[in-house]
């Protein structure tokens, strides 16, 4: 696993010259969400796809 720093590093290496410090602030904010929901899901119980299309169907129109 790669470390927090190690990982920062490598996303501002991706980024274009010009980006700014929003943009950078963004991405990062945007990282670190995805990680804390792929966390949760493996450590809380989650539901299936099809189990929480089956809950939405009511509100979802096709």
């Amino acid at each position: 696993m790669n470390t927090p720093k190690a990982e920062v590093a490598k996303f501002l290496s991706s980024l274009p010259d010009n980006a700014s410090y929003e943009d950078i602030q963004y991405h990062l904010y945007v990282i670190e969400k995805i990680r804390r929901g792929a966390e949760r899901v493996e450590t809380e119980d989650a539901l299936s796809h099809e189990e929480a299309k089956k809950r939405l169907s009511r509100w979802l129109t096709n």
